[in-house]
């Protein structure tokens, strides 16, 4: 994938870039990437990926100092990097923090939701989960931790949410890289601390609205988002939840299979 970036309403945006045809936006979570769709992009093809990098995270943590970086907001960086770039319209693809930013722009812009995927999302109240809880209570002590400290408890969350060790050795080399070049710990705390649950709650009414081509998939293992959270959300958008037997919460990075073939249903959906 290419590397590319622009600034819009003067804010600098940043996305990974691959392929042509039908645009296919996939937003990550915390504390990942772009680089969470590693393994789904190349198995797709005939279709346009734009993997979306949040404000404040990875190569964009420098981005997100002094910035609103919450969910809500992210969705409004979206929209407006979409306008900047031309893409109209998007099948969109999200994971954790990115599927509740891919729900909020859905409901904002319908016109605009070509379909949607949803991999192991935030969704209504499934979050913030305890730990990010408990981190964004002690966020005055977090953001002080050295990297020697934070990087054990970095790789602990990453490791709690891989079904396979391997792929989650991988994933940890991967995601630290942006956290040990751009603010450490003090990245994290800023993510933790704009999380508000009341960004998905407020749309949480409108998802049986949108009426687009949608599959959902989840992990039934994941110890983050619960399956039940799953099940509500493919009963809202009119499809059945697709579960991966022993799949924990980062379903792209082990279990890119899965999340292709939903992504190309999707596309192939939409006519």
């Amino acid at each position: 994938m290419e590397s590319r970036e622009v600034t819009t309403r003067g804010v600098p945006m940043r996305w990974e870039e691959a392929g042509r045809g039908l645009p296919v936006v996939f937003v990550h979570g915390i504390p990942t990437s772009p680089a969470l769709w590693r393994h789904v992009v190349p198995r797709i093809a005939g279709i346009r990926c734009l993997a979306f990098e949040m404000v404040g995270y990875g190569h964009s943590i420098p981005a997100g100092r002094q910035r609103d970086i919450s969910v809500r907001r992210q969705a409004e960086y979206l929209l407006a990097w979409l306008d900047t770039i031309g893409v109209e319209r998007a099948v969109l693809v999200g994971h954790d923090l990115g599927g509740g930013v891919v729900q909020i722009a859905a409901v904002r812009q319908p016109q605009r939701c070509a379909g949607l995927v949803l991999t192991n999302s935030i969704a209504y109240d499934s979050w913030p989960i305890p730990s990010v809880k408990a981190m964004r209570l002690t966020s005055p002590l977090v953001k002080r931790l050295p990297d020697g400290v934070f990087k054990p408890m970095f790789a602990s969350l990453l490791l709690r949410g891989h079904d396979d060790r391997t792929i989650a050795k991988e994933s940890i080399s991967v995601h630290w890289r942006a956290y040990q070049e751009h603010d450490g710990a003090a990245a994290m705390a800023r993510q933790v601390n704009s999380l508000n649950v009341h960004d998905t709650l407020a749309v949480a009414d409108d998802l049986q609205t949108l009426n687009v081509p949608a599959h959902v998939v989840w992990g039934a293992d994941d110890p983050f988002q619960k399956v039940a959270y799953g099940e509500r959300l493919a009963w809202d958008l009119g499809t059945e939840l697709r579960g991966i037997e022993g799949g924990k919460h980062f379903t792209p990075e082990d279990h890119p299979e899965a999340i292709t073939k939903a992504i190309r249903d999707v596309v192939a959906a939409t006519g």
